[in-house]
């Protein structure tokens, strides 16, 4: 029962990875549109965060990002994850 938001946005990413692996080149107009996909999804992905966490627990999770980005990240996830499957119904106090 995943939300299928989040599921386009992972498949998304995966074929990020996997296209910069396979070395292939691709237009400027290409670039430029995959970089408004990103930027988009991670501008969708912070409004979720934003309206899952209060203001104390965001400034937590991003004092944690500054040390360790992939910690950060995927507390995020797991706090994305949750709330699509209805573990949190409310805005959480804390994080990590």
């Amino acid at each position: 029962m995943a939300d299928p938001e989040l599921e386009r946005i992972r498949q998304k990413r995966m074929q990020e990875l996997m296209g910069g692996q396979g070395g292939g080149e691709m237009t400027p107009e290409a670039q430029q549109q995959k970089e408004e996909q990103r930027q988009s999804q991670e501008e969708q992905r912070r409004m979720m965060l934003a309206a899952l966490l209060q203001p104390a627990a965001r400034e937590r999770l991003n004092r944690i990002a500054l040390v360790k980005p992939d910690k950060a990240r995927g507390i995020e996830d797991t706090l994305l994850r949750m709330a699509q499957r209805g573990q949190i119904s409310e805005r959480c106090q804390k994080s990590g």
